[in-house]
């Protein structure tokens, strides 16, 4: 259960300093040992830096936070650029330190322009949501709401930060539909909505379990078409037509990516650090006129969808070199 908010800030927080502080202190004589390790200790010095770099950048992002409190901008939109700053500085120490490159296919889909956007994605792997965040606020210069999981909460930056801004923290059973219905209303031409309609992080069990949902909620035919795609959870409707019922005049933007999908544990991570390949992404864009009315029609419209990143998934993925 998560504890509420003046718990979480008065106890997460001094935790973070106190953490980040004891890196800092003991950088050097990690270091050290660290470059004592055998054949792994490239990869250890690389996820050190790491550490630290995230450490450091999340303790200044709070504190900004702060300060943009004592000055009575509590809910002000330069959080955004506290936000941007902070996605951005970890993104730039992840391409000098961990080998990560990202290439974007249809990226001008999320250009500024007159429309709001709906932009859902696929989820898997570590951080693909803050490289979304990072791109839409950096390269395309919008406004995101995120729809996320209520336990990131933990994490003091994104406790801080992203309550003071228009996101949506969910919990199974929640009313996570009405609460993204609300989440749209609202959204203005540089703004985009962040949903990933799998409802979390896809593993091959994960996808194996919304299958059997499906199965014995007698939605077979939904049931069906997930079985098919190998590499995609079947999407949860519910949050995205509440959405697109809530901003009628939003473009659709979907996201489909590899690079991250196969790493789905902490040792994943370990082995596969330096990446050795691009994390590549395929964005496209669906105008407002083009969604279909009516739900069953929305739901056929999402899973078609899902299907073509699915396809695009299969063929990037046999393509790429090991």
């Amino acid at each position: 259960m998560l504890p509420p908010p003046f718990v979480r800030r008065l106890v997460f927080t001094p935790l973070l300093f106190l953490l980040t502080l004891l890196v800092v202190v003991l950088f050097p004589v990690a270091f050290a040992v660290t470059a004592l390790i055998g054949r792994d200790r490239g990869r250890a010095l690389r996820l050190l830096w790491f550490t630290l770099a995230w450490g450091t950048r999340e303790s200044a992002a709070v504190l900004e936070c702060g300060w943009l409190w004592l000055r009575g901008r509590g809910r002000d939109d330069r959080h955004y650029d506290v936000v941007r700053r902070y996605v951005a500085g970890l993104y730039a120490v992840a391409q000098r330190r961990l080998g990560l490159r990202v290439e974007i296919e249809g990226g001008g889909s999320a250009a500024p322009g007159d429309r709001p956007l709906i932009v859902l994605s696929r989820h898997a792997g570590p951080g693909d949501a803050l490289l979304l965040v990072h791109h839409l606020l950096t390269d395309y210069r919008r406004r995101p709401r995120v729809v996320m999981k209520a336990q990131l909460q933990f994490d003091p930056c994104i406790d801080i930060a992203a309550n003071r801004l228009p996101n949506v923290f969910v919990t199974p059973g929640g009313g996570a539909v009405e609460d993204i219905g609300r989440l749209a209303e609202g959204l203005g031409p540089r703004d985009a909505l962040l949903i990933f309609p799998e409802g979390g992080n896809f593993t091959p069990e994960r996808r194996r379990r919304a299958i059997r949902r499906l199965t014995r909620l007698r939605r077979t035919g939904e049931a069906a078409r997930a079985a098919a795609m190998r590499n995609l959870m079947p999407p949860r409707p519910g949050g995205v037509l509440a959405a697109l019922d809530s901003a009628p005049s939003a473009d659709v933007v979907f996201v489909a990516h590899i690079g991250l999908d196969h790493m789905a544990t902490a040792g994943d991570v370990w082995r596969r650090i330096p990446l050795t390949g691009p994390v590549h992404a395929r964005w496209w864009r669906i105008p407002a006129e083009d969604v279909p009315d009516g739900r069953d029609a929305r739901v056929d419209w999402l899973y078609g969808q899902w299907e073509r990143a699915d396809a695009w998934i299969s063929a990037n993925r046999a393509a790429a070199p090991r």
